[in-house]
């Protein structure tokens, strides 16, 4: 389809000038507002990531269509049919600054469709990908809060391990992706992430999740799936971390013996109070150092009771929850221990994110490593969002839908 535009030089009669309707841009040789040899940050590290495709007909560079596909998410495209909307709609100076290429005869920005991006990332290296996404954001700065605490003495970072399937890549659990990953507590994004074999489970992977990556003086928390022995022992000795783990009745000795401590003569160390999303809840935390637990490095027992209570309502529903620590009362204080605990659910509200915002669980991609790939580029899209300050996603993916030129500075791609 084609369309004529007419301009009106000030001395001239009218000008035609056909130029074809896909591409709503300047003429050739008009300068566009971002070049690629411009664009550096998170185009470098995609770059690093090896192409599946073959050279020959390859006609988009493997960057460009990853750039294009993190930039149609974090513009709030849940699907390979919306990435493929996003980038025919996208204005000139966007995909110039994604790497897209540029028709040498007509001039026109030729951006990779939505076929070229299923097949992309059916075939693309998912390992290389989460490595290249995991050191991006860890070289980001953490956001700041608006209160700052006062530094600590010696500040640890902290990791949160969990696995989330992803329900619509298979059938009522045949065959569904299951995925293993490490969330950073503070900046909110995934450092590491690993398929879990349907034939096993999150355990077996739990080491080569980690093994890559450098965990000195980093406290690692994970639910009670986790809390192994093994898995203990292994973060102290060859990682040189610590470790919070929730304990329950898959380590029977252990829950027996928190459980049978004499915890109304300790006193409650910290305590916490929310009001918000409908209900008011209280937080005690208990904390008490303990010789000889039946645990590797077990050097504190925690209990922690939580009251919640709707807005409508004057029942209270209490949980109790034990867990150990291999940190002394000198190295972690009470309060960052309730810290830590409650960061680590914060890898939950990325799932549910994930879910809700993205429509993840609907999503019936199947096709080789695009329900990974997928899910990878979903957490990079809320970890961008979330390290420029937005706690609200579905927002700001809106604000980004109105304009697409918002998502280069999120990018990190700026002129220089």
């Amino acid at each position: 389809m084609w369309v004529v535009e007419a301009h009106d030089p000030p001395d001239r009669r009218a000008c035609l000038f056909i130029i074809p309707h896909f591409c709503r841009c300047p003429p050739a040789d008009a300068p566009a507002a971002l070049a690629p040899e411009q664009c550096r940050d998170l185009l470098d590290y995609l770059a690093q990531i090896p192409d599946p495709r073959h050279r020959r007909g390859r006609r988009h560079t493997l960057g460009a269509v990853l750039a294009v596909a993190v930039a149609a998410i974090v513009a709030g495209a849940s699907s390979l049919a919306a990435i493929g909307e996003w980038a025919s709609d996208a204005p000139c100076q966007v995909l110039a600054a994604l790497g897209v290429r540029r028709d040498p005869l007509t001039g026109a920005w030729r951006p990779p469709g939505e076929a070229t991006v299923r097949r992309v990332l059916a075939r693309i290296d998912a390992d290389a990908l989460d490595r290249a996404i995991g050191a991006w954001l860890a070289a980001r700065p953490p956001p700041r809060p608006a209160n700052p605490p006062p530094p600590a003495r010696s500040p640890r970072r902290a990791v949160a391990i969990d696995g989330k399937t992803l329900r619509g890549s298979g059938h009522h659990g045949h065959g569904q992706v299951h995925l293993l990953a490490a969330m950073d507590h503070t900046t909110r994004g995934i450092l590491g992430q690993t398929d879990v074999d349907p034939s096993t489970n999150e355990i077996a992977r739990f080491r080569p999740l980690l093994d890559r990556l450098d965990f000195t003086d980093t406290v690692v928390t994970a639910d009670a799936l986790h809390t192994q022995r093994e898995h203990a022992d292994w973060l102290i000795t060859h990682k040189h971390a610590a470790y919070l783990l929730i304990v329950k009745h898959n380590q029977p000795t252990l829950h027996h013996q928190l459980k049978a401590l004499p915890w109304p003569d300790i006193p409650v160390a910290d305590h916490t109070r929310d009001r918000g999303h409908g209900r008011v809840e209280t937080r005690r935390l208990q904390v008490t150092t303990v010789a000889g637990l039946d645990f590797p490095h077990a050097t504190q027992a925690l209990r922690i009771t939580r009251r919640v209570r709707s807005l409508h309502s004057r029942r209270w529903r209490s949980v109790r929850v034990y867990a150990v620590t291999s940190l002394t009362a000198a190295q972690a204080s009470p309060a960052r221990l309730a810290d830590w605990i409650r960061g680590h659910w914060g890898i939950e509200a990325m799932h549910y994110i994930r879910d809700v915002t993205f429509a993840e669980d609907a999503s019936q991609i199947r096709t080789g490593n695009t329900p990974r790939a997928m899910a990878s580029l979903r957490n990079l899209a809320i970890a961008i969002l979330r390290l420029r300050g937005w706690r609200n996603i579905a927002a700001a993916l809106r604000r980004n839908a109105r304009d697409p030129t918002r998502v280069l500075p999120l990018l990190g791609i700026t002129s220089p």
